[in-house]
């Protein structure tokens, strides 16, 4: 072992850079949203733009180009804009899976009383705007569409909060992050049962057997993140030719990945005791024992983090710079016409967000609070959560998700400005009620005399 000179305090830790990335996972991801809400809304508006222009012709005809892959008689062939709403949209589930999984069990969800909250919070705001809709739409084309005006999109609520600073409490952030991510479980499992085709059983069977052999490999310890992706797009093949909706595949991979660590801080300590330099000798290629010392405490230092944990830190930043504008560039386009806006949908679909949504958050919140099912925490009162519910209207992402799958060609126009205009009046709405709020104090601390 070679001696070494005394280190300094700031040479016996890791670069800020690095535990800035993983020491407070809910902020980052927090922050990322934010940052993501902002590049949505710019290729929404370019969306927009080229939509009605006189590019319009082009721009459509870009997502509509067949992409196709063949492996022997097996053929694959979609559009460019169904790769992305299939295929890119099952990463951005599997992300939106892996961190309901981590809140639920190493974040602020943990208690179930806490969780419970916002799980009632978002059922209410998925049935309550359905309700509304169907009503409105008895016995219309539109019915079909009643899945639409359930999602809220994570990202944009997000964008919204930031704006606010510190006048809102941490708890607000937290019940409205909590609350989109379970909406948008809950919008892909209305997908897979309500706008699924005809099904095929005998691949639903192959996607069995694929869930049970993750299952086993788990057990086994196998924890390569390659095997198990050639495992994930095999059940995702398996899915899509059941004629299930295959982003259902990116919720059930998300919801089986470990979420507990395998290396505890005791034996990471006790490993990195053990790393002892080594000189820069002629046999420095050579598996020495430094070497391996090394290799392991490389190892272990990954492993400190859960699988949950490591997946959504690579995977964000894909989904929100990547996979989330690229979905908007392809479905957000729609020719702006305002008299589209009194056709039936789009007025079921304004009022479905704009009436349903706050008020089922607050019906069923109240309601769980009232059973002792759920309690609210000590910082977010009636007040706050009342204006912050109005914030889950904005449906915009997920809302146009659905409805591409829900509307022919007739009714998706009104459709789509029916979820524009009650995306923008319950921004704007809810961010008016929140600054109209009372500044928020930050806690006072006494000091020793």
């Amino acid at each position: 072992m070679i001696t070494t000179k005394q280190a300094s305090p700031e040479t016996i830790r890791l670069p800020n850079e690095f535990l800035d990335r993983i020491k407070n996972p809910l902020a980052r991801f927090m922050r990322i949203e934010s940052a993501a809400g902002a590049i949505l809304l710019l290729c929404t508006v370019i969306a927009l733009a080229l939509s009605n222009s006189p590019l319009a012709h082009v721009f459509e005809k870009l997502w509509e180009i067949d992409i196709s892959f063949q492996v022997g008689t097996f053929e694959f062939a979609r559009s460019l804009r169904e790769w992305i709403n299939d295929a890119l949209m099952t990463i951005f589930f599997f992300l939106v899976a892996l961190e309901l999984k981590r809140e639920l069990v190493l974040g602020e969800l943990n208690k179930p009383r806490m969780a419970a909250l916002s799980i009632a919070a978002a059922l209410g705001g998925m049935v309550v705007p359905a309700v509304i809709y169907l009503i409105m739409q008895s016995g219309q084309p539109g019915a079909h569409g009643w899945g639409t005006v359930m999602a809220t999109d994570t990202a944009f609520v997000i964008g919204c909060l930031a704006l606010l600073g510190t006048r809102i409490p941490q708890s607000l952030r937290v019940f409205m992050l909590s609350l989109a991510i379970v909406d948008d479980i809950g919008a892909i499992l209305v997908v897979a049962i309500g706008y699924s085709s005809d099904l095929v059983w005998w691949p639903l069977l192959v996607a069995a057997i694929g869930i049970v052999i993750l299952r086993v490999m788990a057990i086994l310890g196998f924890r390569g993140f390659p095997l198990y992706t050639l495992m994930g797009v095999l059940l995702w093949i398996s899915v899509d030719a059941s004629g299930i909706h295959p982003t259902i595949v990116g919720v059930v991979l998300g919801l089986m990945t470990p979420a507990r660590r395998w290396v505890s801080d005791e034996r990471l300590y006790a490993i990195l005791g053990q790393v002892v330099a080594h000189s820069a000798s002629s046999e420095s290629n050579a598996d020495t024992k430094d070497r391996h010392t090394l290799q392991m405490a490389e190892t272990a230092a990954r492993e400190t983090l859960s699988p949950v944990e490591r997946l959504v830190i690579a995977l964000h930043p894909w989904v929100g710079f990547i996979i989330m504008p690229l979905f908007a560039l392809a479905n957000a386009g729609m020719t702006l016409n305002l008299g589209s806006f009194s056709s039936s949908v789009a007025m079921a679909v304004f009022f479905g967000f704009v009436i349903g949504k706050p008020s089922g958050v607050i019906l069923f919140s109240w309601l769980a609070v009232r059973m002792r099912i759920a309690t609210i925490p000590q910082e977010l009162n009636w007040r706050l959560l009342a204006s912050g519910s109005f914030l889950a209207g904005i449906g915009f992402t997920m809302a146009l998700f659905i409805a591409s799958m829900a509307f022919d060609e007739s009714l998706i126009e009104g459709a789509k400005l029916g979820i524009f205009m009650a995306s923008l009046f319950s921004a704007v709405i809810g961010l008016l009620l929140l600054i109209s709020l009372p500044v928020r104090k930050p806690p006072q601390v006494s000091l020793p005399q």
